[in-house]
């Protein structure tokens, strides 16, 4: 099943995630070769393109909630949230480290490079573009199947019933709370 491009980053990022926070500690050393393929594969999933906004929305936040309680110094806390999130924002670095840690716990520096290999290629950035129209293609598609499959269930249920008890079939040939009107209406 192909999974979107945004559900698998996201999945990948919790289990990623996941691991950094529930997993012991564990003194496992990586080659710098070993990272620098992890650091490749990672920018070219676009892994931790999620997590480009948290810093603007926790600033935009943060500016709400303090010019809430003091609207006369709107442009003062606006400039002064705006030079902390700057300061910040070299901490990104930290977080691409950490997930091309896990993404090099999880994989050999061969599957990296093949990974960053595919990825970078026509059509590995194809498939990124593509991945979520195809995912909602593939789910709408999905869904008219397993209402046809629901359908065709019931009914051969319905059928077999007629079979096996007749007088037993009448009561379950209306699914409830399908279209089914309540008596005198």
């Amino acid at each position: 099943m192909i999974l979107s491009l945004t559900m698998r980053r996201g999945v990948l990022a919790a289990a990623a995630l996941g691991l950094l926070w529930a997993a012991p500690v564990q003194a496992q050393e990586l080659s710098p070769a070993h990272l620098t393929a992890a650091r490749q594969a990672v920018d070219s999933i676009d892994a931790t393109e999620q997590f480009d906004n948290i810093l603007l929305n926790a600033a935009t936040q943060i500016k709400a909630e303090l010019i809430v309680n003091n609207p006369n110094l709107q442009s003062q806390i606006s400039d002064m949230v705006d030079e902390a999130a700057l300061a910040l924002a070299p901490r990104r670095g930290d977080l691409e480290n950490e997930i091309a840690r896990v993404y090099a716990k999880l994989f050999t520096e061969q599957e990296l490079r093949e990974i960053a290999e595919f990825y970078s290629s026509e059509a590995g950035q194809k498939l990124i573009k593509q991945g979520p129209l195809a995912t909602r293609e593939m789910m709408a598609s999905a869904d008219v199947w397993s209402n046809g499959i629901v359908r065709d269930l019931r009914q051969a249920a319905i059928d077999g019933m007629r079979k096996l008890a007749p007088e037993a079939a009448a009561a379950n040939a209306a699914p409830t709370g399908q279209g089914t009107a309540p008596a005198g209406q």
